[in-house]
């Protein structure tokens, strides 16, 4: 068969639409027979930015509109990332994901329903956004706010029907109350840090009992009720209300009480709860076995920033009104302040206590509540390991399970200053 001339694969080439290969048109028209759903689902591997690029013709919009845009945080942090979101709303409305940040200088969200009058006369000159516009985004699952310019009360922002996680950090003039969540049906994480606005009793978390799985409430200072309110939450896993007005008491904690807690950080105002000041030395070894088998029923259990210490009110009492300072003895010698403070030890799975400074720098013997691992157990070398670890550290005490005695101190600082 002849080849053919080089004319007649030009004319070829202008009737494939020049120099379109039938590979390539093959694949334009495959494109084009996709519907909007089909397209959807293409769009859900994309970046929001990028979906917002591929809106070239009116099906890819209409696709973009159904588009379930996956999990990534888009920050609202400027003008101009504040009037992406504006777009957003009505091209991408299934966005998932928001947080709210601080917007340029002279700039502000909208004042909501009874702004603090202070903050609203400082910001009357700024430029104002309207944070409503946040409602458009019905399929929400994350919203975060940091630091965002917020001022008063905005039931908008409580009215997600599927979103699973709450952010509010650092956004001090937002008033709302807890007795607002019921407008997150869904809601399993719940973070608050340094919300002065914030009120409410934590009973008001029962609508999402069946739901929330992580909850906490940190330097909120106008957070009340009683931990145990919380206690049959069957899906609660960590639990911070540090720097909360919250009380309660830690033997009250039943075998069957939260069930899936793995992480516990209770204010002081809860009896037992972490910085507990006990009024007797002897005192500390009850609570501290209480919170010894709360853990042992649930072996996942973290009781985070747990310590306590000997109350100044105590008779037992002979330290320092400023406990970082050097005690003074004999003949005016410096010698650390008592071990007055009581904290948790573990040593590989062995679980104890012991009594130390402040600083932790001279703690006493610890008072184990397990006993020693078996030398066949796979946990055993990890067990000494961490057993040398701590006791490399008791040499002033040495001997000593709980604080001495104020003469017993005062002969050992005599002892060890050569007196």
């Amino acid at each position: 068969m002849p080849r053919p001339q080089k004319k007649q694969k030009l004319e070829d080439g202008q009737q494939n639409g020049g120099g379109m290969t039938t590979d390539d048109d093959d694949n334009s028209s495959s494109f084009d027979r996709l519907g909007t759903d089909a397209l959807a689902n293409i769009f859900g591997f994309l970046l929001p930015e990028d979906i917002m690029l591929a809106r070239l013709n009116k099906k890819m919009r209409e696709a973009a509109k159904k588009t379930i845009v996956p999990l990534t945080d888009f920050v609202v942090d400027s003008v101009r990332k504040y009037n992406a979101l504006v777009a957003m709303s009505t091209a991408l409305p299934n966005l998932q994901q928001i947080s709210v940040h601080g917007l340029d200088g002279g700039h502000k969200y909208s004042d909501g329903d009874y702004p603090e009058r202070m903050q609203a006369g400082r910001t009357a000159n700024f430029i104002t956004l309207d944070i409503n516009i946040i409602s458009r985004f019905r399929k929400l699952r994350i919203l975060e706010l940091y630091s965002a310019p917020l001022n008063g009360r905005y039931p908008v922002l409580f009215d997600f029907p599927l979103l699973h996680k709450l952010s509010i950090k650092y956004t001090h003039c937002l008033k709302w109350n807890l007795e607002m969540l019921e407008g997150l049906p869904l809601l399993k994480e719940l973070f608050c840090a340094s919300n002065e606005s914030l009120t409410g009793n934590i009973d008001s978390l029962r609508v999402l009992k069946d739901t929330l799985e992580k909850v906490t409430f940190r330097d909120c200072p106008h957070i009340e009720g009683n931990f145990m309110d919380l206690a049959d939450f069957p899906r609660l896993k960590e639990l911070n209300l540090r720097e909360t007005y919250v009380t309660g008491d830690i033997r009250d904690v039943g075998e069957r009480d939260f069930p899936t807690l793995e992480l516990l950080a209770l204010p002081s105002s809860v009896y037992g709860g972490p910085g507990h000041e006990f009024q007797r030395i002897s005192d500390a070894p009850g609570i501290i076995r209480t919170l010894y088998s709360i853990k042992r029923q649930r072996p996942n259990l973290l009781f985070k920033y747990w310590y306590g210490k000997l109350s100044k009110d105590s008779p037992d009492w002979y330290g320092l009104d400023d406990e970082f300072d050097e005690y003074y003895v004999g003949d005016g010698a410096a010698f650390p302040s008592p071990p007055l403070h009581v904290c948790l030890v573990a040593a590989g799975s062995r679980v104890g206590y012991r009594w130390e400074t402040i600083d932790g720098d001279h703690p006493c013997e610890v008072n184990w509540l397990d006993p020693e691992p078996h030398r066949e157990s796979s946990d055993y070398e990890k067990y000494i390991r961490e057993l040398r670890v701590i006791e490399e550290r008791v040499y002033l005490y040495q001997g000593f399970h709980e604080p001495p005695s104020e003469e017993e101190f005062n002969r050992l600082a005599s002892e060890i200053n050569g007196d």
